[in-house]
């Protein structure tokens, strides 16, 4: 029998036509006992609709983990190193993670204080927020009624690991609150009413197919450059009203107050990444880890008319870097086409790293204790760009 899928449930606020080939709730199953050939149905759906949600199910980090696997069997290690991220204290990560004692691939993450939880005698939580983030803040009076989108992002190390393919998050305990007002405070008046904790996500395919032609020809041809050590680099420097990528003010640090790196582990991207299953592409970068762009010139024959970079360029002004890709990034963003998840107790969540963009939202007060697990793998491989078909059908 074949799994049963429904849509998701959408918001008032979101495009429903934007939405068809995004999402879908599995029926009936846990997605820790799937045997073989309904593993081999959800892997599909997951390529197929970016986000898979399972409601109230009981998943132990060893499924979650295994599950997670399944999908890059030579993967092994959590997407930034097994019990990486609390060592390296001057990563802007470092306060969001709590490793799992016995799964080391699984991450607790969260807000409030824990006890007794899988191994952890007490584990003290904190929700990420743009107050620390963000070069502008939300008046403190208003903070619990208003939020911002904290930061959009690819689950990746973006240095030396690939980005991993799927993440899975599991919702053990969510506090119950009133809605808020998620504010992106950049002059448009754009704001969208999200459930209090909501993790957003965004579609990269709907990324890719809104752009205007001059825009997809560019993002065929292009490819990004990461910084070393990127959440390191960026500590320093404060991320735009929106959460979606970091304000030029030249606060990153310099590459020689950086811990010591390898050119060879630094990470070059494809913009646009192939969906395996579709072959669709999907605009997949980074906006806050990014340093350069490498812009291919336009294939021979090709009708360079209103075309940017049509001779190819290498653009290492980290201003103009943001600002082309922020151009690009911010239509899909608009509020009609975020899906943003109202967590329920023993959700658990599949979705596709490599075809999404996604990020937490909220402020929560110390005592609202919010316990979840997070899974993903460093890939055995790298993401796959546009073929030369796809090149010459956008170019």
């Amino acid at each position: 029998m074949a799994i049963e899928l429904a849509p998701l449930p959408l918001p008032a606020s979101a495009d429903a036509s934007k939405f068809a080939n995004f999402g879908r709730e599995v029926i009936g199953l846990n997605p820790g006992k799937l045997t073989p050939e309904q593993l081999k149905e959800v892997q599909e759906a997951l390529y197929k609709y970016d986000a898979l949600l399972f409601r109230n199910v009981v998943v132990t980090p060893e499924d979650q983990y295994a599950l997670t696997k399944s999908f890059d069997p030579s993967s092994e290690s959590y997407g930034h190193g097994n019990n990486k991220t609390q060592s390296t204290k001057a990563s802007i990560l470092h306060p969001d993670l709590k490793t799992i004692p016995r799964v080391p691939q699984v991450q607790l993450i969260g807000n409030g204080t824990v006890y007794n939880h899988e191994g952890l005698a007490e584990a003290k939580l904190k929700h990420p927020s743009h107050i620390t983030f963000h070069k502008t803040r939300i008046p403190p009076e208003e903070e619990l009624k208003a939020t911002r989108y904290y930061r959009w992002h690819i689950d990746a190390a973006l240095y030396d690991l690939n980005p991993p393919k799927v993440t899975t998050l599991y919702g053990l305990t969510v506090p119950k609150g009133e809605s808020q007002i998620c504010r992106y405070d950049d002059g448009t008046g754009d704001e969208l009413e999200v459930p209090l904790g909501t993790t957003a996500f965004v579609s990269g395919r709907t990324m890719f197919e809104m752009l205007s032609d001059e825009y997809k020809s560019l993002a065929v041809r292009s490819k990004v450059r990461y910084a070393p050590h990127p959440y390191v680099w960026m500590a320093p420097a404060r991320a735009m009203s929106t959460g979606l990528g970091i304000e030029s003010e030249g606060k990153e640090l310099t590459l020689d107050e950086l811990p010591s790196w390898e050119e060879s582990k630094i990470k070059v991207f494809p913009m646009t990444w192939k969906n395996p299953v579709t072959g669709n592409l999907h605009f997949q970068v980074h906006p806050c880890g990014v340093k350069e762009l490498y812009i291919d010139p336009l294939p021979q024959g090709t009708n360079r008319k209103g075309t940017l970079y049509p001779n190819g360029a290498h653009i290492t002004d980290l201003k103009q870097v943001r600002e082309l890709l922020y151009e690009m990034q911010r239509p899909a963003i608009s509020p009609s086409l975020v899906y943003p998840h109202d967590w329920k107790e023993n959700d658990f969540v599949l979705f596709h790293n490599r075809g999404l963009l996604h990020t937490v939202v909220g402020a929560f007060t110390p005592d609202q204790v919010r316990a979840f697990h997070q899974c993903n793998l460093a890939a055995s491989d790298e993401p796959t760009g546009p073929s030369a078909e796809d090149i010459q059908k956008y170019a």
